[in-house]
């Protein structure tokens, strides 16, 4: 059944008018699940990643920083929905500083360096079938901010999920589009390629581009590391921050015994039972910022030598056809990470950088921080921190979970959180105006938290 699952994949997807690349990387994916590929990678099968070079050791002249930036574009992912969050469209349209959205903010950022250095620094997007057009919608308040000659976007490819029994497309009549998903964000590469954008790049004189999730707002284009990258000839590269303990569920590079390559391992690629090893913070103290580094040139010849065809490690990604319904059919989404390339590019090298460079809003915990005074927008729209100690942690309940309920109980706004070491709410509460956190806060009990109260190390409510 799986081959005649394929070979109705394949229908589909070219019916659909997928890129002929894209397919292949997919038929090569389902193969290797009807041959019972998991995606594992055994702890002991790599070695930890300790010794690598750090952004503070680089150093380049404005100069070198401009003639580097000049060849440098960035292509943000915005392929998500942050349904976790209780969002029906692109997260990346999601107010998180005052009025501005995370792409407000990235245009910024962009249009900052332009400044700066007199550089032209294309922005991208990739986005998904989803995402398009309420996405290009925000750009088009930014009338400088497009390159002749290149686009604003382009859409990463489309795969069908497969029924978890017989490797065959699903069927979803009652929303025909959820048979559909995108196929992990290391698509992102065959994107590049089968829309053109990377031979347009190229044309325009583009050596490197940098990728970052959209909605990490501290991956601006480091000039110093595409100083780095374009004298150091280095053909891909990855930033790593230090590991915490919220950080042990990240994915982190390691070393593959048998070759001395560097590779990614995420947590859907952790063997079972090996969870200790995985978020062990001693033995492996970097974890994976996702934020990027590719030499086009290198990208160009080796999609060539393969045929469209990187060979990225495969993801096997198990849920249900609707991920509102866990009753409706269980399906297998096939992905690959796009931080997984980093074992295909020979000399491909790892960077530590600080902690500034990983702000991501994965949820409303670290959307209530960063909408906090913890952090401000400095003259360039980079996120920077107001505080001299460590961000305070942040523990939410199920109730601040959806966005538009996280929103009713700070109808004011976030309260103070610059003199917090931890917040903690267990209960059902809503913010008042003007409250503040003062060093480990437990909030327990339901009801309003009347303005300008102060909470403090004392388990605090109404």
């Amino acid at each position: 059944m799986s081959s005649e699952g394929l070979a109705a994949a394949r229908a589909a997807m070219t019916e659909r008018g997928v890129d002929a690349s894209a397919i292949k990387v997919f038929e090569r994916f389902h193969r290797m699940l009807e041959e019972g590929a998991q995606g594992l990678m055994p702890e002991d099968t790599i070695d930890p990643l300790t010794a690598v070079t750090r952004l503070e050791q680089l150093g380049s002249s404005e100069e070198e920083r401009a003639a580097a930036l000049a060849q440098v574009a960035v292509v943000k992912l915005n392929g998500g929905l942050g349904t976790s969050m209780g969002l029906s469209g692109p997260k990346s349209v999601l107010k998180v500083r005052g009025e501005l959205t995370f792409l407000d903010i990235v245009v910024r950022q962009v249009l900052a360096l332009r400044a700066r250095y007199g550089v032209q620094l294309p922005l991208l997007l990739m986005n998904s079938f989803r995402t398009r057009e309420e996405s290009l919608a925000v750009l088009r308040a930014y009338p400088e901010l497009p390159v002749e000659g290149l686009p604003l976007d382009f859409v990463q490819n489309a795969e069908p999920k497969l029924t978890a029994d017989s490797l065959a497309p699903v069927s979803w009549p009652a929303d025909p589009s959820l048979e559909w998903c995108p196929p992990g964000h290391g698509d992102v590469y065959v994107a590049l390629q089968g829309t053109g954008v990377l031979d347009a790049l190229r044309e325009k004189g583009i050596l490197y581009i940098f990728l970052a999730n959209v909605d990490n707002l501290g991956a601006t284009c480091d000039p110093d590391i595409a100083a780095w990258m374009i004298d150091g000839n280095v053909p891909y590269a990855a930033e790593l921050c230090e590991r915490t303990a919220n950080d042990r569920k990240g994915g982190h590079l390691a070393v593959r015994k048998s070759d001395g390559q560097l590779v990614l391992r995420e947590s859907a690629m952790v063997a079972p039972g090996e969870d200790d090893f995985f978020q062990d913070n001693v033995r492996h103290p970097l974890f994976h910022a996702n934020n990027l580094w590719v030499d086009i040139e290198v990208l160009s010849r080796l999609l060539a030598e393969r045929d469209g065809v990187l060979g990225l490690p495969i993801i096997v990604n198990r849920k249900t056809v609707d991920p509102t319904d866990k009753s409706s059919t269980q399906v297998i989404q096939i992905e690959s990470a796009m931080g997984t390339a980093i074992e295909v590019f020979p000399g491909s090298q790892a960077i530590a950088v600080p902690r500034n460079r990983f702000r991501p809003v994965k949820s409303t915990n670290e959307l209530l921080l960063v909408q906090s005074d913890v952090f401000e927008l400095d003259e360039d729209s980079k996120i920077v921190s107001t505080i001299t100690h460590p961000d305070p942690s942040i523990r939410l309940s199920p109730a601040y979970a959806m966005v538009d309920d996280f929103a009713a109980r700070f109808p004011d706004g976030p309260p103070s959180l610059r003199e917090c070491t931890s917040l903690e709410v267990s209960a059902d509460a809503t913010f008042g105006a003007g409250v503040r956190c003062v060093g480990d806060v437990v909030v327990d009990q339901d009801g309003p938290i009347a303005p300008g109260t102060v909470l403090g190390d004392v388990s605090a409510g109404a």
